[in-house]
């Protein structure tokens, strides 16, 4: 048995309107590219250049506190992503921010002290060859 099969509809032609005269698109940030960006927006939010701190894509950002009245949109949001451990990747990524930006909103967070960075554990290059023989060992008692 095959399953029905749907019948494309077909619109009536006085029914479609004319096509509109192709106008090229104004650029938003007034620049000659005319692409959607813009860098203006991510120093207002990264703010002025100063010490950054030593932050990996892969370093754990939690938060201490409850966002205060008095941090940022961005900062506030950032706040209350961290209540369970997340990378800083996973954070530009959910605010869809640069990580450069991320570093900088991370940096003023980390020194009001309401984030805690958390170094990502390292492991080690070879496992423990005692470990390895006690799971052989268990899987030949199997």
């Amino acid at each position: 048995m095959t399953p029905p099969q749907r019948k494309r509809r077909r619109p009536r032609p006085e029914l479609v309107p004319p096509p509109l005269p192709s106008v090229p698109p104004a650029p938003e940030n007034g620049g000659e590219d005319g692409d959607n960006k813009n860098p203006e927006r991510l120093y207002v939010i990264s703010g002025a250049d100063g010490a950054r701190a030593e932050l990996d894509l892969v370093t754990l950002i939690v938060a201490r506190a409850d966002p205060p009245p008095s941090v940022t949109p961005e900062q506030a949001v950032l706040l209350r992503l961290c209540l369970a451990p997340l990378s800083v990747a996973e954070l530009s990524a959910y605010l869809n921010l640069p990580f450069s930006a991320m570093t900088a909103l991370i940096t003023e967070l980390i020194t009001a002290e309401l984030v805690q960075a958390r170094a990502p554990i390292v492991r080690q290059a070879l496992p423990d060859r005692s470990l390895l023989e006690a799971v052989m060992h268990g899987l030949q008692r199997l």
